[in-house]
């Protein structure tokens, strides 16, 4: 732990003090509680890592809080499960990644079981040329109603390319040319451009992360996680 975070968490832990000591405390009792709660840290170091990933988790929550109508909303069709659901998952997703197709049984488990629950899909494709192109046409199946048939498509067809997006189109109801005008458009730029700008300010190290509730989640954590995320966005 660098001495900075330490610092971070001293002056945070005095801000407490100071915010929360009533106002018979005088500043020399004051210096005594904080000179207390310095040498705890220095007696106690595991606390930090604890304290730094309590605020962090903070932080995150009033970043979703802010921008949660922006993260939520899906594009088009970009969703599945319930209309009315009271708990919303959201997945941040590049086609070309082995752990987002990874998590696509953990999803569909959970989707399939809880029907209060509605998953939001979005594209962020940052792997490769080939996850920009199969977005697009993502989207487009968003726009039509055929979202979820290219979307496991898709990720059934395995490496994502050319032939495999196009084919994924195909199985899904879409034809060549509209497949390929998705891909040489730039209509959907805005809207990768807004799903990367949100992932930025949630910090997102990479694909999979979710969003569930006040809570960011990132990896294929699995189904028990992401199930204990949606319990405790419920409040359960």
């Amino acid at each position: 732990m660098t001495l900075g975070a330490f610092a971070f968490i001293a002056a945070a832990a005095g801000a407490a003090l100071a915010v929360q000591a009533p106002a018979s405390v005088g500043a020399q009792d004051k210096t005594a509680i904080e000179k207390i709660v310095h040498d705890y840290i220095l007696d106690h170091p595991e606390i930090i890592p604890q304290a730094i990933e309590k605020l962090q988790a903070k932080r995150l929550s009033s970043v979703i809080d802010a921008s949660r109508s922006a993260i939520e909303t899906p594009y088009a069709g970009a969703w599945e499960g319930a209309a009315n659901a009271d708990v919303t998952l959201v997945e941040f997703f590049d086609y070309a990644c082995g752990y987002c197709r990874a998590s696509l049984p953990d999803l569909a488990k959970l989707v399939g079981e809880d029907k209060k629950l509605k998953i939001v899909y979005r594209e962020l494709p940052i792997l490769s040329e080939a996850s920009s192109d199969a977005a697009k046409v993502s989207l487009l199946a968003a726009e039509r109603g055929q979202y979820m048939a290219y979307h496991k498509a898709l990720y059934d067809a395995g490496r994502v390319s050319r032939d495999t997006i196009l084919a994924a189109a195909a199985k899904a109801g879409i034809g060549k040319a509209d497949a390929e005008a998705a891909i040489a458009s730039s209509k959907y730029d805005a809207e990768i451009q807004s799903n990367i700008a949100l992932a930025q300010k949630l910090q997102a190290t990479g694909t999979p992360t979710f969003v569930i509730g006040g809570q960011v989640l990132s990896g294929a954590v699995g189904y028990d996680m992401l199930k204990e995320g949606v319990a405790t966005a419920r409040g359960k």
